[in-house]
């Protein structure tokens, strides 16, 4: 027995015994099991007891790990439906179609990936065949996140029943006009097939949480009924170390996402090697689900190793399976039956004795061949138990080997993940084992043949006939137009228009503020979606709580602490905010799946996004660009923007260089306002563009960025005739005739361009120069530095096609008297990006390099940009033009103490 001595404390010791004596019996009856019969069979008996625990439904913890066997007993599986012998061949013609256009493209040096599809082949079929909703049923279908590196397989599948035709698989990975094939799951490139970017690693599971939470919210508002929509994302092993993999599996199991599955491709290795060499990766990503409270099941072994089990009465191979590292188990896979007795049956005696009942070939087959995730049956008992399941999501770890037919240069070789194509004789090797009708004669100058068995084949057929009865195609993208959403009355925006006299508003109020008026909108309001990474007080918005409310699953279970409060903390099943807690990566997936709601389901939702400007574009760059791929619109907002304007928080949140980010994002429409009345132009002219009607040729698969400030300033009327250059990135917001500034005859001229909240700063130094220098200075107000280098840019390219365009920029400023100063709260080169199409003297002032933990007034005379700053610069530009004395330089330093 054990000796009690040696029993560790525990919680229990806590908890008073009200009966030890019968405590002490059970833990005697634990050890006298132990003694007699030994410790694997204690074990057992240990994990029965739990498993009946808790299916009397006794609340206790539950194992993080089990057996290195499957979920689902054989005699467990469900019967397959439909005709296996059919999709055998099915799976037959995509697994050569995939690996013949991978090497056909290899002739034009494009390359491709052929390992994945081939370990993960019956993965997809299975579901294609049978699960997989398409969308031309009722509802909206299902979401399918197909893992990136296996899109040949789904090309190959496209290509069997008519959708692509040879010259497309011809054209993988190349443009060839808008005819080709793009390398990886793209809805921007081929729109009518991809709905999900996912070869981002790690973005993609991330994401499949958040759609299906969405789905669940767009439900729960009444906006559709999307109950029956299930979402499945496709991922690989190696894919789970990303930290955005796993970083919402908390979420997923919280909000009971029954509607989700991971399918885990656990082909035991990454790009360049094993995932877990020295460990085994399916056991970990076990305890990882089910800690966080998902349903997993392990379909790891094929139907030849039902035999072994049978046979293992003492548990010595489950011990062993449990034992053996990935990377062994990938060694297994490359080497003869003789190595496999003496390295994995040799260690125990009892494996020595089973292993004298098989045969070579047995062995074989089963540590070569037999995986849980290439059997038909294994396969499809996994996805029956997933969406049976209630009450949380699941995931499947499926056994595969990479590279599986692809022959013994491919199967669970390290470098195979590199390796782009097969020889003649590995292709006639793969069809044999295949058993597909190609002949030897249509391998014609090297050429590996297409295979197709013909448009009227049983195989055609069934597999058409199997997705009609699924609801359509898949993967499919919905491409149907969507009705215009109409305008909102011109009442809310028009509000800021007359500004707020001597009333001091931060734009980040007034952006607030709008949306306030928009989401009351009878027709458009219930479609807005806002979205918060736990910062809604920061951001003055905690006044849309009681009205709006928060959306949880659960609605609001407590009595909030602050009920008797006017603007008090509610949560609603059917609430309109998403206050994610503090996660801007789960944010962005909200926004993502709110942004593409108009092709996913067919319903236009305006998501806005506000967050720490800081903690926005820096961190989540990778998901903006995931945004735009799958073509999402709605508003981004970076709140308590800029370099110097967030007081004392110092480095880590003064941005300076979001803008430079933003940028370089083709989809991202980036604005930095400076006025209220600007935000509202700006809005107003985003839905129209992304939601209501387009101009001809107008793309509407935009995004718009917009930064706002939390410094509160009086907020100018609008002056007439500016709506074109607030939307184009320019418009001269004041002179200094018309600032009621009195100049000298002939005086000096300069022309100062601001943005965001440094217009301030100019408009200070406009009233300086003219005070104390004598200067007159113009006030533009620069919107957007990115639309007007943007439209340099096809200025630019109209020019090299002949066409006689100017850009807009220069127009603009055309006739504009002296040289320009351009200022930001950012770094100089937000504004340098247009320094090349002006034509006037250029240069420009910004808040380069690291923050600082000072006041406002301290970190602007720190960067240079504050009014007196400004000054300087302006005079010391005029000086070198011979417009103002050497020497006015010298003195403003001095008076200014710059």
């Amino acid at each position: 027995m054990t000796d009690p001595a040696a029993i560790q404390p525990s919680e229990l010791d806590q908890l008073p015994d009200r009966d030890p004596e019968e405590t002490g019996e059970w833990l005697a009856s634990l050890d006298a099991v132990t003694k007699a019969a030994g410790p694997h069979r204690a074990a057992y008996l240990m994990r029965r007891t739990l498993e009946r625990a808790e299916g009397a439904g006794l609340a206790l913890p539950k194992l993080l790990e089990t057996d290195y066997v499957n979920s689902i007993p054989t005699a467990a599986e469900p019967a397959p439906e439909g005709d296996e012998a059919l999709e055998r061949r099915i799976t037959a013609w995509n697994r050569w179609n995939a690996a013949a256009m991978v090497t056909r493209g290899s002739k034009h040096g494009v390359g491709g990936h052929i390992a994945t599809f081939a370990s993960a082949a019956w993965l997809y079929e299975t579901g294609f065949n049978h699960f997989f909703r398409g969308k031309e049923g009722d509802g909206s279908g299902d979401q399918l996140y197909i893992q990136g590196h296996a899109s040949p397989g789904i090309y190959a599948r496209a290509f069997l029943d008519g959708r692509l035709t040879e010259a497309h698989l011809d054209h993988f990975r190349q443009e060839a006009g808008g005819q080709g094939l793009p390398s990886y799951p793209h809805p921007r490139r081929l729109p009518w097939l991809w709905e999900f970017p996912t070869v981002s690693m790690g973005l993609g599971p991330l994401s499949a949480i958040y759609q299906a939470r969405f789905n669940r919210y767009l439900t729960s508002r009444g906006i559709k009924d999307v109950s029956q929509s299930h979402v499945w994302a496709f991922l690989g092993d190696g894919e789970m170390d990303e930290p955005e993999a796993t970083a919402a599996l908390g979420l997923a199991a919280r909000e009971g996402l029954d509607n989700l599955t991971f399918v885990i491709n656990c082909n035991l290795q990454r790009l360049d090697g094993p995932v877990r060499a020295n460990f085994k990766i399916v056991q970990e990503l076990e305890a990882q689900f089910r800690g966080a409270g998902w349903n997993v099941v392990k379909s790891l072994w094929g139907s030849a190793w039902d035999e072994l089990f049978q046979l293992d009465t003492t548990g010595a191979l489950l011990r062993r399976l449990r034992e053996v590292p990935d990377a062994q188990v990938q060694t297994y896979q490359t080497r003869d039956a003789a190595y496999i007795r003496q390295d994995f049956f040799g260690k125990d005696p009892a494996l020595v004795e089973l292993a004298k009942l098989l045969s070579d070939d047995k062995i074989l087959e089963c540590f070569h061949l037999s995986r849980g995730g290439h059997e038909p049956r294994k396969v499809y008992a996994a996805y029956r138990a997933a969406v049976a399941h209630k009450g949380a999501p699941t995931v499947i770890l499926a056994q595969t080997v990479k590279g599986f037919t692809l022959g013994s240069g491919f199967a669970s070789k390290n470098a195979n993940h590199q390796m782009k194509k097969l020889t003649v004789d590995e292709f006639k090797s793969m069809r044999d084992l295949l058993e597909l009708p190609i002949s030897d004669a249509q391998f014609a100058d090297g050429v590996v043949p297409y295979g197709h068995p013909g448009a009227d084949s049983p195989e055609v057929r069934y597999l058409q006939e199997r997705r009609a009865a699924l609801g359509g195609p898949a993967p499919a993208r919905r491409t149907h137009a969507v009705a215009p959403l109409p305008a909102p009355a011109d009442k809310a925006f028009a509000s800021f228009d007359k500004g707020s006299g001597t009333q001091s508003v931060a734009t980040t109020m007034a952006f607030v503020r709008l949306v306030k008026d928009l989401v009351r909108d009878k027709q458009t309001g219930r479609r807005w979606v806002p979205i918060v990474p736990d910062e809604a007080r920061t951001f003055g918005m905690e006044s849309l709580f009681p009205s709006l409310g928060i959306y949880s699953p659960k609605g609001q279970t407590y009595e909030p602490v602050d009920r008797d409060q006017l603007m008090y903390y509610r949560e609603a099943e059917d609430g309109q905010i998403l206050n994610e807690g503090i996660t801007e990566a789960g944010s962005m997936a909200d926004f993502i799946a709110a942004s593409s709601a108009y092709a996913t389901h067919g319903e236009p939702m305006i998501p806005f996004y506000i967050f720490y400007s800081m903690f926005g574009w820096q961190r989540t760059a990778d998901q903006m660009w995931q945004l735009g791929d799958q073509l999402g619109r709605g508003f981004l907002v970076g709140a308590t923007a800029g370099r110097t304007t967030l007081t004392g928080e110092g480095l880590q949140h003064a941005d300076g260089h979001s803008p430079v980010i933003a940028a370089t994002n083709p989809a991202a429409l980036s604005y930095d306002p400076a006025f209220a009345y600007e935000i509202a132009a700006i809005v107003k002219e985003g839905l129209r563009r992304m939601y209501g009607e387009a101009a001809p040729g107008e793309d509407q698969d935009v995004f718009y960025y917009l930064t706002v400030y939390n410094e509160p300033m009086p907020q100018p009327a609008k002056p007439a005739g500016v709506d074109e250059g607030i939307i184009k990135g320019l418009y001269r917001f004041n002179t200094a005739e018309s600032a009621g500034l009195t100049l000298p005859v002939n005086a000096a001229r300069i022309q100062l361009v601001g943005s965001g909240t440094a217009i301030h700063w100019t408009l200070q130094a406009q009233k300086l120069l003219a005070e104390e220098w004598g200067v007159g200075a113009d006030v533009w107000s620069a919107t957007s530095w990115t639309e007007l280098r943007r439209d340099a840019l096809e200025a630019d390219a109209a020019l090299l096609r002949g066409e006689d365009r100017v850009p807009y920029v220069r127009r603009a400023l055309a006739g504009a008297e002296g040289p320009v100063l351009a200022v930001s709260d950012y770094m100089r080169q937000v504004p340098d990006q247009i320094a090349q199409w002006v034509e006037q003297d250029w240069t420009s002032l910004g808040a380069d390099g690291f923050g600082l933990s000072d006041t406002r007034d301290a970190a602007r005379r720190h960067f240079g940009v504050d009014a007196r700053s400004i000054v300087v610069a302006a005079l010391a530009q005029l000086a070198r033009r011979g417009e103002v004395p050497a020497a006015a330089v010298k003195e403003a330093r001095e008076r200014y103490g710059v």
